[in-house]
């Protein structure tokens, strides 16, 4: 073996043949115009210049550069002639390059470092790559191929593996690619299968990852073959092997930028508005977006920032008024660069400190986006002291270094939730950081989807909410209670998680993995974490799986845990992965989330901004104990780049506990080592330990802490613990006094356990079926299963709570429900008689219990429906209560025809010059739902688009009945006949009647339900 130390250009190998085989007859065209393809021949020549290699396959040359041990570059020009359209713009500049060595193997070339070999073979050229161990990553199955506008690598598919990565792929990405085509490349298709924010990089499970370093659009086809392509006439790529996916992300990263690490505000939600001359809310003012920002502290909501001039041709006026006004209400001011950047600068000065970006300047992406992208970045931290802080729609490889990464102009629907879900946690394979998509979209949307979209973009890092499009703004506060008090409870849960989720965007910008990660990522063997079984779910952070509820439901099936003890984060009830829970109850008001076993969450409680902390403000722990594990903070001001300085700070907890039943729990809280302007020198500590048992005591630095009565007790003490059986499936709450943060110490609860308690599977199971529902003014019956654990139930009893108004039946009692069995129980529940349809309910069952010798209490939420006492006799739709009423403009109408934003704004009914006393007038897109009960027969109507539409407008009309469609009319317009209806029912429980745009226009379309008459038993 020889090394090419000292040699400059030595040819060490004559003429082996052919140039290149020609993929057709000399001269031949192509049907579609193009020049046939050609695949590069044998090698004619080879020359070594340090860590960089010459390949010459007649007029073909490829080149080989190392660029560390692990990573090279691999370049073909069919005519001999390099170029580079990307420059400087995205591949960072790297260290100095490896030791290489090369030796000729008779067959071919072997070109090495130290861990991983590239054998050129030599007739034809051929690439394929193996570890320092001689195993196998990637092999070609031909040569690189092109013709007169693509170029293609081909690669042999290997029986199981899976592939990730191409960047933002709406609808998909945190599952595998494998046998799919994925396209790369800007196209403004923000739905499902659109691909904003593409990236040409994509990883595979055997151990590598390939980024095209290329402004052209990319097809990547995982097939078998797996071929790759670019729009262009040379062939650019670099390839990274690793012994994981997070190592092949962090060379990648290494490459082409790390994620920028936010501002603390960055974190925090963000509101966006056009308020001056809004031509969708009238004659506004900037200032006027400080009445809207006083919303959230009245609401007790937390917000981070406001775009102030979000719209199409909406400017702004006196900047540094409102971004002082927003200051003083802890917000930051933020403006969407709709024409360009020329004005930033003096923009920052003024106040501005958020950049959103705009397809409306940045073009068709690619270069033109990702200089958009980092100029605004850089705007900001050149007129500031400020982090540059940018959102993109569009943008490519490097753009996360600089930005967000948003997911374009969506619609709120139970879709949008469902494929939305997959998109950013499978971004994050590409090493996109922060991507995200605005709150229940800027179109459509209703109060219920908005709560599930907000619910789950909790626990992304960044989230938005933008008014002004749809047909009334989208703040948190807007649709009232109960949505209000929901949308309140997991903002102000992501503002306490802030501490969690700052450390892994710490970590994103040392490694290159973002917070949000799909199963495949953390769990690389499991071989349903990169399928369809968890294609609906993902990992914030490595301690919180968050399974969103993406349609009209309140239950949520087919949630897989992967392997390990997963905690429900409401319950405290214990799952053993891997399995799939199907059944799970999920109110409204309630996110399915489990936190892994193990985990140590570090919190900040009790603040509604992060600039609520103090000097002396507690930090609180929320620790999982099973075995060993630990967890490291990172702190620095939040706000400034200091930190790129070296002004920062960690402290690490590390968990002692058994690995299932009693034992000792030991929290050892290391000393904050590092230095930052605002650092806390001391701080009191919370600690929330989920044992499932009381321990004996608890020791605070070898010291023993007093046991408190009771909550209030607790709360007004300084020092000191109690144990909660009521909360969680039992918790252990530790308070501590200030503590220097310079001193490390321990926490030791003895005679404690991990979780699941000192007897693993003891604990009692209650559970309900779901779409209960309850008749006004009448007491019903609702149904409640109790199973026993592994131990006998003793001394049970179990009880339902509601919200203010209703009224429960008194508790159930049973000496002894046998270990393993199931009690069904029937209590009665009562709804107030003007309870609200379309509202949620959220009925609690609470189960307290003895076993194993300890009380013990198990609870279960779950949502009742309060419905109207079913129709009897026939009875006009028009009379009836409306479970829920969706309309495309305004709200529906009764007895008239579809007016303007108002209630009674309609004319009368009239379809072909008939005049109808009864009905009900809608807009497309329009549902509006009946509870029948099971009573009703038939449903009969005349239906078309109302006389005072004239002759345009399209839609169609259906009648739904318990999920299923009956009856669907054809496409009808301003000048069709009425339609007559007569659908039977079949005894359904709820019926919808829909009115559905068919043309895509949503103009004219104002759909009667003329005479809509039910026809029920009496």
């Amino acid at each position: 073996m020889r090394t090419p130390t000292g040699l400059r250009a030595a040819v060490v190998a004559a003429l082996l043949g052919l140039a290149m085989t020609v993929a057709g007859p000399a001269g031949s065209v192509r049907a579609d115009g193009r020049a046939p393809a050609q695949t590069v021949g044998d090698i004619t020549g080879f020359a070594a210049d340090g860590p960089v290699y010459h390949l010459h396959a007649g007029r073909a040359e490829a080149r080989v550069s190392f660029v560390t041990p692990r990573t090279f570059r691999l370049e073909l020009a069919p005519d001999g002639t390099f170029s580079d359209p990307t420059g400087k713009d995205i591949v960072l500049p790297q260290g100095a390059p490896p030791a290489t060595r090369w030796r000729d193997t008779g067959d071919a070339y072997e070109l090495s470092t130290s861990q991983v070999t590239l054998k050129a073979f030599k007739a034809p050229l051929r690439f394929e790559l193996r570890r320092a161990d001689g195993s196998l990553v990637w092999s070609e199955t031909k040569g690189l191929s092109w013709d007169d506008k693509t170029t293609t690598q081909t690669l042999a598919r290997g029986a199981g593996e899976q592939f990730y990565g191409a960047g933002m792929q709406n609808g998909r990405g945190n599952t595998s690619h494998r046998g799919h085509t994925t396209e790369v490349g800007v196209d403004y298709h923000w739905d499902d299968g659109g691909h904003p924010n593409s990236v040409p990089f994509y990883l595979s499970s055997a151990g590598y990852g390939v980024f095209r370093n290329t402004y052209a659009p990319n097809t990547y086809a995982f097939q078998d073959p797996v071929t790759t392509s670019a729009q262009e006439r040379r062939f650019d790529a670099y390839y990274f092997a690793g012994p994981s996916a997070k190592d092949v992300i962090g060379q990648y990263t290494a490459l082409t930028g790390k994620p920028f690490l936010p501002p603390l505000y960055g974190l925090e939600i963000g509101d966006s508005d056009c308020y001056l001359h809004n031509a969708n809310r009238g004659e506004r003012h900037t200032l006027d977006a400080l009445k809207v920002a006083d919303g959230y502290p009245q609401n007790d909501l937390p917000n981070g920032w406001m775009l102030v001039n979000d719209g199409y041709g909406c400017g702004y006026e006196h900047l540094a008024e409102t971004s002082q006004g927003l200051g003083e209400r802890k917000m930051k001011l933020g403006l969407w660069t709709e024409d360009g950047i020329a004005k930033l600068a003096d923009q920052v000065k003024a106040g501005q400190r958020i950049a959103k970006l705009d397809v409306a300047w940045v073009g068709d992406g690619y270069k033109f986006a990702l200089d958009g992208c980092k100029d605004a970045y850089r705007g900001i931290e050149d007129n500031s002291d400020a982090r540059g802080f940018t959102w993109a729609p569009e943008s490519w490889s490097g753009a996360q270094r600089c930005g967000v990464q948003w997911s374009g102009d969506q619609s709120g629907s139970w879709d949008y939730i469902r494929w939305q879900i997959p998109t950013y946690a499978g971004a994050t394979m590409s090493g996109l950081a922060y991507t995200t998509g605005d709150v229940d979209g800027i179109f459509g949307g209703s109060p219920k989807t908005y709560v599930r979209d907000l619910q789950w973009k909790s626990f992304l890092p960044a989230m938005m909410t933008m008014d002004g499009w749809a047909a009334s703004d989208k703040q948190p506060y807007r649709q009232g209670e109960p949505y209000t008090s929901i949308n309140r409870r997991y903002l102000k849960l992501k503002e306490s998680l802030l501490p969690y989720m700052y450390s892994y965007a710490a970590e994103a910008t040392r490694t290159g993995v973002g917070p949000v990660r799909p199963l495949a990522l953390e769990y690389p063997g499991d071989p349903k974490a990169g399928t369809d079984a968890a294609k609906y779910e993902f990992l914030s952070g490595q301690d919180f799986l968050v399974a969103p509820v993406y349609r009209d439901s309140d239950t949520r099936d087919g949630i897989y845990l992967p392997k390990g003890t997963w905690v429900d984060y409401w319950s405290g009830r214990t799952y053993r992965g891997p399995t799939t829970v199907n059944g799970y109850s999920a109110p409204l008001d309630t996110l399915p989330l489990f936190v892994k076993a193990g985990a140590a969450v570090p919190m900040w409680p009790g603040i509604r901004s992060y600039q609520d902390r103090t000097a002396h403000s507690p930090l609180a722990w929320d620790v999982y104990p099973q075995g060993r594990s630990s967890f490291t903070l990172y702190e620095d001001d939040g706000v400034t780049r200091a930190h790129r300085r070296g002004g920062s700070a960690t402290q690490q907890v590390r968990v002692a506990a058994p690995r299932s039943g009693g034992g000792d729990v030991r929290i050892d809280v290391g000393a904050l080592r590092g230095e930052f302007h605002g650092k806390q020198t001391a701080r009191p500590y919370r600690f929330t330990v989920h044992t499932g048992d009381a321990p004996r005591a608890v020791e605070l630095a070898g010291r023993p802490l007093k046991r408190l009565p009771s909550a209030r007790a607790f709360r007004a003490a300084d020092e000191g613990w109690r144990y909660d059986p009521a909360d969680r499936a039992g918790v252990v709450q530790v308070k501590t006094a200030s503590r220097t943060t310079g001193r490390a110490f321990a926490l030791t609860l003895k005679g404690a356990s991990a979780v699941g308690g000192r007897t693993p599977g003891a604990p009692a199971v209650v559970a309900t079926p779901g779409g209960q529902e309850v008749t006004k003014g009448a007491p019903t019956a609702v149904r409640a299963a109790v199973t026993a654990g592994t131990r006998d139930a003793q001394d049970v009893s179990v009880t339902l709570s509601a919200p203010r108004g209703w009224t429960t039946s008194a508790p159930v009692h049973h000496r002894r429900i046998a270990a393993g069995a199931t009690q069904h129980e029937t209590l009665t529940l009562t709804a107030p008689r003007d309870a609200a349809g379309a509202d949620p309910v959220t009925v609690t069952a609470t189960v307290r219990y003895r076993a194993a010798g300890a009380w013990r209490t198990a609870v279960h939420r779950f949502e009742v429906r309060a419905v109207p006492p079913a129709p009897a006799g026939d009875t006009w739709a028009s009379d009836l209560e409306w479970l829920s009423a969706a309309n495309g403009y305004g709200p529906a109408e009764r007895d008239r025809s579809n007016g303007e934003s108002g209630a009674t704004d309609g004319a009368p009914l009239t379809l072909a010059g008939k005049t109808y006393a009864k009905g009900i007038g809608a807009h497309a897109d329009s549902d509006l739902e009946f509870f029948t009960g099971g009573r009703c027969m038939s449903v009969t109507a005349d239906v078309g688009i109302d006389d005072e539409i004239a002759d345009y407008g399209e839609v169609a009309f259906s009648v739904e009945a318990d999920g299923k469609v009956l009856w669907t009319s054809p496409k009808l317009t301003g000048a069709s006949a009425p339609v007559p209806v007569d659908v039977p029912l079949g005894g359904a429980r709820h019926v919808r009647l829909k009115v559905t745009d068919t043309d895509g226009k949503k103009s004219g379309d104002h759909g009667d339900w003329a005479g809509a008459r039910f026809h029920c038993a009496r």
